[in-house]
């Protein structure tokens, strides 16, 4: 009997969009193999990719849409028509009563590109309401912001990934690979292999930092000053390509007096990076032609995010980098469609293509795809937190619809945004599993997981993937796209909103033309032919783009910009009460808020802990294995104490996977990004006083 083929596809999580294969076994059972002929990861998967199909036939999995009940307070299950007819029903209510941006649409950075843009054109056609935001807010945001400042484009890496093993010395600046992104730490490997460094700059020695010939270990919230310091020694050692900043770049002459500032002691008195660390690192940079530096959360996420990149590409301009093979500046994109997600939509600044809400022309062209008039498009609405902590405000929206985010776990300061969520009149969550704000909802839609839909992906390189279907979903279960649809027609709105993918990718397509992310010569017969495409790729006999930068910039007058980052340092220091430096992040068996990975058994879910160094667990008497208490400004958490040399003395780190990290997170946001500060803040560690049995 010949074995039933086998569908090639790509993994649920993060922006590797590694390629798997998956086959059915059995009566109802899916199995996950290796398909070694996609390019990114050629064969290879991290445990959460080998047991991705842990959801399917799940008796977590939702299959039928709930209600909560006015009189109980339950959730009740009903029927599609009744939830939607009465989503509808109250959008129409709330929005006669309070205006169109009564109602807001949260989404999400894993969704396809296809609902991305779906539910971007949903909220500005159907809704008429500005009010869409998405969490990839809090993801890449600050080196989107900086990479379009400095390079007039934000693609999160200007090159392949496999070229990064051809470089002679990679510098990751907060990022941990090995764990957030296994199988890409091959590439750091083939570097070592053939004489390359590695450099690691974080507060903890990880996984990632154990591979590196140079870590330093910079005070959380620092990365910039460590940035100054480094321009500051090339321009005082004449390391700086002049030649190349003089034919291929403006602006340099400012941040070189800003740099000017920054002497090694100063650094080292900023940082707690040794004047020697700092030297090093310059010696390696400067020794090298062929050098990269990739910025990653610990940089970025925070309120001086954009600054802290901008001061990481000053680096990599000085140098002369960006545009030469093997070379260059780039962002490691974190959710699995957080570069596509970003590019199309669902942010309350960008329309398709990665245009500007505000730009006349932007506007026409969009306005012309969907049929409609470029001035009934809404303007600018609220970024992500801002967006979350208007809700239920007198002046604020009083209907949320969330599609691919656990807003609960993963907002900052999260108790806060909870009671706004909680003070809304209507709460609607699409999820494929009851995850803990579906669990607020007023009205939960089951929705399709990656294995049971068609639609493409845009991984950290720029590359559109094709995500195929390869089973069926529950009985009951309907994709995003039905649900957006399904609205749509209730809401009587004119404009299509069709349901088939490849249908929407086209439309996509079109209206992506001419913008900065131009997807017009892609199709899903190109991308199964070719194991995607890269964008720009404005025609069908387009070859694409794998690498930019080689002839020009996306400016106007094709040079790169020198932007002159002011260091501010973390938005809230230690201080007597809150002594220590708090920082968080991701474990190897867990992704995002882990309203997937945490359901499935063959992952190792231990819960929550703190990190904290041996000399600061004998100062407070905590013992490895038993419970902590960590408190902010915000709140507290109880988890066991993981005791290691690996952190720095003055840090403790928390992973946010769970409910409570995101509690203590500080909502402090960038000024031009308006990323939040998720990565330090002030914090207090003490052993808690027993609870009484």
């Amino acid at each position: 009997m010949t074995a039933p083929a086998a569908t090639p596809t790509h993994c649920p999580y993060c922006s590797l969009q590694c390629g798997m294969q998956i086959s059915r076994t059995g009566r109802a059972g899916i199995e996950i193999g290796a398909w070694p002929e996609f390019p990114v990861n050629e064969g290879a998967l991290c445990r959460k990719g080998w047991t991705a199909a842990g959801l399917w036939g799940s008796r977590e999995r939702l299959t039928t849409p709930l209600v909560r009940d006015r009189v109980s307070g339950e959730l009740r299950a009903v029927g599609w028509d009744d939830a939607l007819d009465l989503v509808a029903e109250r959008i129409v209510e709330l929005q006669d009563a309070h205006g169109k941006d009564a109602v807001a649409v949260f989404g999400g950075g894993g969704l396809t590109n296809e609902k991305a843009y779906q539910l971007g054109k949903f909220a500005r056609v159907a809704l008429g309401t500005s009010q869409i935001d998405y969490n990839g807010r809090w993801c890449m945001s600050s080196a989107a912001s900086a990479a379009n400042q400095a390079f007039g484009i934000d693609r999160g890496l200007p090159f392949p990934l496999a070229d990064v093993e051809h470089a002679d010395v990679v510098v990751l600046v907060g990022s941990n690979l090995a764990e957030t992104m296994p199988p890409a730490a091959r590439h750091l490997d083939r570097l070592r292999e053939r004489g390359g460094r590695l450099v690691v700059v974080d507060p903890r020695r990880t996984p990632t930092a154990e591979r590196a010939d140079l870590l330093l270990q910079p005070v959380p919230g620092t990365d910039l000053a460590l940035a100054l310091g480094v321009l500051h020694l090339l321009d005082a050692r004449g390391a700086v390509d002049e030649a190349y900043v003089a034919e291929r770049t403006t602006g340099f002459d400012d941040v070189r007096r800003a740099a000017a500032a920054w002497w090694p002691e100063r650094v080292e008195r900023t940082t707690g990076v040794a004047t020697d660390e700092l030297h090093a690192l310059v010696a390696l940079l400067t020794g090298a032609p062929r050098v990269m530096v990739l910025t990653a959360r610990g940089a970025e996420q925070h309120a001086q995010g954009t600054a802290t990149v901008l001061g990481w590409i000053d680096v990599a301009l000085a140098l002369g980098l960006p545009g030469r093979p093997y070379a260059g500046y780039g962002c490691l994109t974190g959710q699995g469609n957080g570069q596509g997600g970003r590019e199309h939509g669902q942010k309350a600044d960008q329309l398709p293509g990665y245009r500007m809400i505000d730009d006349p022309a932007a506007r026409a062209h969009v306005a012309a795809v969907w049929g409609v008039a470029p001035d009934s498009l809404p303007g600018k609405g609220r970024s992500a937190y801002e967006l979350l902590d208007s809700l239920g405000r007198d002046d604020g929206p009083k209907a949320l619809l969330v599609h691919g985010s656990n807003i609960v776990v993963s907002a900052p300061n999260a108790t806060r945004v909870t009671r706004r969520l909680e003070a809304l009149d209507l709460l609607v969550v699409c999820d494929l599993v009851m995850s803990e704000t579906a669990a607020l909802a007023d009205v939960v839609l089951p929705v399709t997981q990656w294995a049971e839909e068609t639609g493409t992906l845009t991984n950290l390189e720029g590359r559109v993937i094709l995500r195929r279907r390869a089973v069926s979903p529950p009985e009951g279960v309907r994709g995003d796209l039905d649900v957006i649809a399904g609205l749509a027609a209730r809401l009587g709105c004119a404009a299509p909103f069709p349901t088939d993918p490849e249908e929407v990718f086209a439309e996509l397509g079109r209206a992506s033309a001419g913008g900065r992310a131009d997807y017009a010569g892609i199709s899903y017969d190109r991308i199964a032919r070719e194991n995607g495409v890269f964008w720009p790729c404005p025609a069908p006999d387009h070859p694409g783009t794998p690498r930019l930068f080689a002839d020009s910039f996306a400016t106007p007058d094709g040079r790169a910009r020198f932007v002159v980052p002011e260091y501010a340092g973390p938005a809230e220091p230690p201080d007597p009460a809150y002594p220590l430096h708090l920082t968080t992040g991701r474990v190897l068996a867990q992704y995002q808020s882990g309203a997937q990975t945490r359901r499935i058994r063959a992952l190792t879910d231990d819960g929550p802990f703190v990190e904290l160094h041996p000399m600061l667990a004998d100062r407070i008497g905590a013992v490895d294995g038993e419970p902590i208490l960590v408190r902010t400004r915000r709140g507290e958490l109880r988890a066991p104490a993981r005791v290691v040399a690996s952190i720095r003395p003055d840090t403790v780190f928390v992973p946010f996977h769970w409910v409570g990290a995101n509690r203590l997170t500080n909502d402090a946001l960038d000024p031009a990004s308006r990323m939040p500060e998720f990565k330090v803040c002030a914090a207090e560690v003490l052993v808690p006083v027993p609870e009484p049995a």
